[in-house]
């Protein structure tokens, strides 16, 4: 019975860490910042002999206990392993913050294996940043972005105005409908055809300004940045993962780019950048 008792505390322990490592990594965390809140999780539960092999996509955990907190310490040692899949996909770092706090706390006594569980799910429930919200931070920060890069004011008017069309598309279309490679081509070709049509109609000056402000939001820059920390970590397996999806979507943006500007050059006899 204590022993039955035990694999089930173990089962637990390790799920509540599992589970906080897939939100980490499913949200764009390095691979080194869930190895460790997993084993300070998994510790703290009792989970005295844990190993935990952290994949881009993959978390592989097994642990065991010779003693459990709060229980018998002479039962006997049990082990348990748990495997989970995270599919690839955008950075949510409000979820990782919320993770990073969850684990202090609960080093802290301030949470049981239950109210833990509980907690994770609240957290993994955290509803996205609203749609409006995303569109006017897109519209926004093209237009910052192409100021950055030596816009003018009417240049950075038209970035604007093609980040907002251009998250609309993200919003409604490419996110949900078409793969990640051909919906940033769409919407990079969406972007680069509003700012073509805004400098034909006299609302801009600088062509490649304005394009440059324009696609900034579809550009990994998070996802970029952990996977050379995770390659500089020595997760090169994980780190070059990341790299190659982040690659993807670079070349994605390029080809979109590339077919607009050769498109409206032939169609409208040559463009000046």
């Amino acid at each position: 019975m204590q022993s039955s008792e035990n694999t089930t505390q173990i089962s637990e322990a390790l799920e509540v860490a599992t589970k906080a490592g897939y939100i980490l990594l499913e949200n764009g965390a390095e691979i080194s910042r869930v190895e460790e809140t997993m084993n300070r999780i998994a510790k703290y539960f009792g989970v005295d002999s844990g190993n935990y092999f952290v994949l881009s996509n993959g978390i592989f955990a097994t642990g065991n206990s010779r003693k459990l907190k709060n229980k018998n310490p002479n039962s006997q040692s049990e082990q348990f392993a748990d495997v989970k899949y995270i599919p690839i996909r955008g950075s949510r770092l409000d979820k990782v913050v919320e993770i990073n706090q969850l684990s202090r706390d609960i080093e802290a006594g301030k949470y049981t294996i239950e109210t833990a569980e509980k907690k994770l799910e609240e957290i993994n429930k955290i509803p996205p940043v609203k749609g409006w919200f995303q569109i006017l931070s897109s519209g926004i920060g093209s237009g910052f972005f192409c100021s950055i890069f030596g816009g003018g004011l009417q240049d950075c008017l038209v970035s604007t105005i093609a980040g907002l069309i251009l998250w609309i598309f993200v919003l409604k279309i490419s996110g949900t409908h078409i793969s990640k490679l051909f919906g940033n081509m769409v919407g990079s070709i969406i972007a680069t055809s509003v700012c073509i049509v805004s400098i034909k109609l006299g609302l801009g000056v600088s062509l490649g300004h304005t394009i440059i402000g324009a696609v900034i939001p579809l550009v990994p820059g998070v996802a970029f940045t952990i996977g050379i920390r995770d390659i500089v970590g020595e997760d090169y397996l994980a780190g070059t993962t990341r790299l190659v999806d982040a690659s993807v979507v670079f070349f994605g943006i390029a080809m979109g780019v590339a077919v607009t500007l050769i498109g409206f050059s032939k169609f409208l006899g040559g463009l000046e950048l």
